[in-house]
């Protein structure tokens, strides 16, 4: 049997994952998303996860209405623990030991947030599930995404999106786009490349960490990624001719 690619990754869910045909909260889609964390699991790998809260709340209607931009911030928090007690409950009933940790307090319902702790489940075999972003308004998750990727030391950050990589332009409107096998972190940001927001984008390239785009809707695809088969977009350190690996 081969051996993983990567022994500790960090996978990064948006809440628009969990909704599935348009529910807040899809039963089936949270099954398929813990089914294919379970793979990854029983391959000895050691893996964490970011979750979104997009598909509960989305806070620019309610700023624009005149709603303070931290408030909003800190009820699309709060959605992301429901996603994350959802994901939880999802992976226990398919035997996989994990927590959620949380990064505002809420001990009725799941652990704070406290890196060595997490380090040790992570240690035990567990997978740990982090909502409420970092605690702080004005930071998104993908921003909580990197930065616990590195305090985990984890080896990659697997972006599940709904499409197959990263593209030159919006492949739907674009049809002469191309898709990206691999991008530097400079070019991405210099061509506004919709991989993560820019903070996050940046302390990922300070840290020398990947991230793997790729299409969370083909069963299977968390594996491939980690078992290093060419699957979606690598954003990664600076090569030469990165910009020229497109696939079509």
């Amino acid at each position: 049997m081969a051996e993983p690619h990567y022994r500790r990754v960090l996978l990064k869910l948006s809440g628009e994952a969990f909704a599935g045909g348009g529910n807040q909260v899809d039963v089936d889609t949270t099954s398929a998303m813990a089914e294919q964390i379970a793979q990854v699991h029983a391959d000895g790998v050691s893996i964490a996860v970011v979750v979104g809260g997009g598909n509960i709340w989305r806070g620019k209607a309610h700023e624009a209405a005149g709603m303070e931009r931290a408030t909003a911030d800190y009820m699309g928090m709060l959605a992301t623990v429901i996603n994350g007690l959802a994901l939880q409950d999802a992976l226990e009933r398919l035997g996989v030991p994990t927590r959620v940790q949380t990064a505002i307090e809420m001990h009725q319902i799941a652990e704070p947030y406290i890196r060595r702790r997490a380090m040790r489940h992570l240690e035990k075999g567990r997978v740990v599930v982090f909502a409420a972003g970092t605690g702080n308004p004005y930071f998104t998750t993908d921003t909580t995404a990197a930065l616990r990727a590195v305090e985990m030391g984890a080896q990659a950050i697997l972006k599940a999106t709904k499409v197959d990589g990263v593209y030159s332009a919006d492949p739907k409107k674009d049809p002469t786009a191309t898709r990206f096998a691999q991008v530097d972190y400079l070019s991405a940001l210099q061509l506004g490349l919709e991989v993560m927001d820019n903070t996050a984008l940046t302390l990922c390239m300070d840290n020398k960490l990947p991230i793997i785009v790729f299409d969370m809707n083909v069963a299977g695809n968390i594996r491939r990624v980690v078992m290093g088969e060419e699957v979606g977009t690598i954003v990664g350190p600076a090569r030469e001719h990165a910009l020229g690996e497109a696939r079509g």
